[in-house]
C-alpha cells in the first residue's frame, strides 16, 4: 500500500477505560475483529475488518485521560512537522518518539485546544481499508477559533481550502462556516477535500473543548444509530441528509464520540486522495 500524502488522515484510535467492553461494542457495530494487545505498547490493540487494519483500541493508562477517539495526520518527517507546529503557535503533547519499527508519532494541540496526532509511517503505513462501510471515511476539526486555526493547517500541513459551496477562500467568515481541506498540491476543490473545519456554535456546551469527529463509513446509517444504541451507545444527532452521505453523531459506550455515514446516498462525488 502507497504512503498517505503529507497531511492526510492515516490513522485513528480510541483512548477507552475498558477495552473489553470497547471490542465487544464495535466488533458489533462495525464488523471488526481484533488482534492480541501489545503489552509492551500498553495493550494497544489493532482493529481488522475483513483481515485489513482498520483502527485500534487501547486502554486509558490514566483515568484522568480523556474518553476519546484520536485521529493521526501522515508526516514525511515527524520532527519536521512538530517544529511547524510550535513555529505555528501549537503546541506538543508528545515530542515525535519512535514506536519499535512502526513508525513515528508526536500528539499536539492547535491554536483553538483541539488535540490530534503525527504518524510518520514505517512497517506500519496507517488505514489498509478506508472509504468502504466498517472503516474511516472522514474528519471534522470543530473549534471556535477559526481564522486562527486555519491560519495554523494551512502552515502545518499546507491544506489549501475550499469553502461549503464552492467559494474558495482562505478561512473567513462564509454563511456556513465550513472550510473543507485539500492536500498540498490538490486542486482546492471539494472533490479532492480529506476533511473539514467547522465552528461549534451555541448548540454545544460552553465546557466542551474543540475536539476532532471521526466519521466511520456504514451501509445503513440509520440501522447503524439503531445498532449503537442497543449496545449501550447514546444518538446526540438524528440521522441527517447531506450532499455527502447521510450521517449521525454518537456516543460509544463508554462516552467516546464518533459519527457514522452512508456515503451511498451523497449526491455529490468525493475523490479520495492521498493513499
Amino acid at each position: 500500500m502507497a504512503a498517505f500524502a503529507e497531511g492526510v488522515p492515516c490513522w485513528a484510535d480510541a483512548m477507552l477505560p475498558d477495552l473489553e467492553a470497547g471490542k465487544r461494542f464495535y466488533g458489533e457495530l462495525f464488523g471488526w475483529t481484533f488482534g492480541a494487545g501489545e503489552p509492551r505498547y500498553g495493550r494497544y490493540t489493532q482493529a481488522f475488518h475483513h483481515g485489513r487494519n482498520v483502527a485500534a483500541l487501547a486502554p486509558k493508562p490514566d483515568g484522568r485521560m480523556p474518553t476519546v477517539w484520536n485521529i493521526y495526520f501522515a508526516a514525511q518527517d515527524a520532527a519536521a512537522t512538530a517544529a511547524r507546529i510550535r513555529a505555528a503557535d501549537g503546541r506538543l503533547i508528545t515530542e515525535p518518539m519512535r514506536i519499535g519499527d512502526f513508525g513515528a508519532m508526536a500528539t499536539a494541540v492547535d491554536p483553538g485546544g483541539a488535540v490530534f496526532g503525527v504518524w510518520q509511517a514505517g512497517s506500519h503505513p496507517g488505514f489498509e481499508e478506508h472509504g468502504a462501510p466498517g472503516s474511516y471515511g472522514w474528519s471534522e476539526l470543530r473549534t471556535r477559533d477559526p481564522e486562527r486555526v486555519d491560519a495554523f493547517y494551512r502552515a502545518v500541513f499546507g491544506y489549501g481550502t475550499v469553502r461549503q459551496g464552492g467559494q474558495g477562500g482562505q478561512g473567513g467568515q462564509g454563511e456556513a462556516d465550513v472550510v473543507f481541506w485539500a492536500p498540498r498540491g490538490k486542486p482546492a476543490e471539494p472533490g479532492y477535500a480529506i476533511g473539514a473545519r467547522t465552528v461549534m456554535g451555541d448548540r454545544f456546551p460552553a465546557e466542551m473543548p474543540a475536539h476532532f469527529l471521526t466519521y466511520f463509513v456504514v451501509a445503513n446509517c440509520d440501522e447503524a444509530a439503531r445498532t449503537a444504541h442497543a449496545l449501550g451507545g447514546r444518538l446526540l444527532n438524528d440521522p441527517e441528509n447531506t450532499p455527502y452521505g447521510r450521517f449521525a453523531v454518537l456516543a460509544d459506550n463508554q462516552g467516546a464520540l464518533f459519527a457514522v455515514v452512508d456515503t451511498s446516498a451523497a449526491r455529490t462525488s468525493r475523490t479520495e486522495s492521498g493513499a
